[in-house]
């Protein structure tokens, strides 16, 4: 599999809240290679869909949800750093970003004892300015590692099942890692528009002592949020009958856009697909490539017999 794709994807500026870059490549993404695919989407995008991207295919049954956000930091006055979502904020770690007077390369200092973060750069950072990790993309034999596999990954997927999917919906949405909230009414649009009631979210989870490198992607039975059993049950079932190797998961804290579903006025059934990493939130996310092959068969066969 080539991930040059993937690369691409990971060195995109697109923290939670300023997420127009990736929206853009994904739009001419997706006008440049969907006369390849084997349906012509419907593209819905604009105004009433904020920075969201959706893409309908034939007759959905069944819509894919990947956030195109990262978690990343804000510069507040005198270069002081507030989150963006929860990224890891080791002394050292390259940032990147641009303010009106021009391009930002600083590195992220943590003062431990104080619990502040400051950006140590040659000049006052325009407060306001947004600033994510420095991707640096390695691959080898067996693994990717880069910062913003979570959920870069997720929308690789996406694409690589938009190749093949003939009815179904994919949705790229925003905000997930700082509050969330684009899901849900997306949801509605496609339930209201189209009858839409299951969702599958693209998404990356973490390597714990039961979750393991190259034994599959994860289906999730719980996390923050509680999927309804039946809908989860009937997703084992077609994986098992298909003999698909994968793993499951069981926390009791993490969410993703599953829980907006949830929380919204529809009845719709959802679950947590995806790759698990190490080095979560961090410039040094990885993620095994069996398990990336193996969430992309997951989300081909799903989409087909959900």
């Amino acid at each position: 599999m080539n991930y040059s794709l993937l690369q691409k994807l990971c060195s995109i500026h697109a923290p939670s809240g300023n997420e127009s870059a990736m929206t853009h490549f994904l739009l001419e993404y997706i006008e440049a290679n969907k006369s390849s695919w084997k349906v012509n989407p419907k593209i819905l995008h604009g105004d009433n869909f904020q920075d969201c991207i959706v893409l309908v295919f034939g007759k959905p049954r069944t819509a894919v949800y990947a956030h195109i956000d990262s978690i990343g930091f804000t510069a507040r006055y005198q270069n002081q750093l507030v989150k963006i979502g929860g990224p890891k904020t080791a002394s050292g770690y390259q940032l990147k970003g641009a303010d009106a007077e021009g391009i930002i390369h600083c590195q992220l200092d943590h003062d431990e004892e104080n619990n502040q973060l400051k950006a140590i750069f040659p000049r006052i950072i325009g407060p306001g300015t947004d600033l994510t990790f420095v991707s640096d993309f390695r691959e080898d034999e067996s693994f990717v590692q880069s910062c913003y596999l979570d959920n870069r990954l997720g929308v690789f997927a996406a694409l690589q099942l938009a190749e093949t999917l003939e009815n179904g919906a994919i949705v790229f949405l925003c905000w997930e890692e700082h509050g969330g909230g684009t899901a849900g009414y997306l949801a509605g649009y496609l339930y209201t528009n189209f009858m839409v009631k299951q969702a599958l979210i693209s998404d990356i989870t973490w390597i714990t002592e039961e979750v393991v490198h190259g034994k599959g992607a994860v289906v999730s039975l719980r996390d923050s949020g509680i999927p309804r059993r039946s809908y989860v049950n009937r997703i084992r079932g077609i994986l098992d009958e298909a003999k698909i190797k994968y793993q499951i998961e069981v926390e009791s804290s993490g969410g993703s856009d599953g829980n907006d579903i949830q929380k919204s006025p529809f009845p719709i059934d959802w679950c947590f697909i995806g790759a698990a990493e190490d080095f979560v939130h961090s410039p040094d996310e990885k993620v095994h490539k069996d398990d990336i092959r193996s969430m992309i068969e997951i989300y081909r066969i799903l989409m087909n017999r959900l």
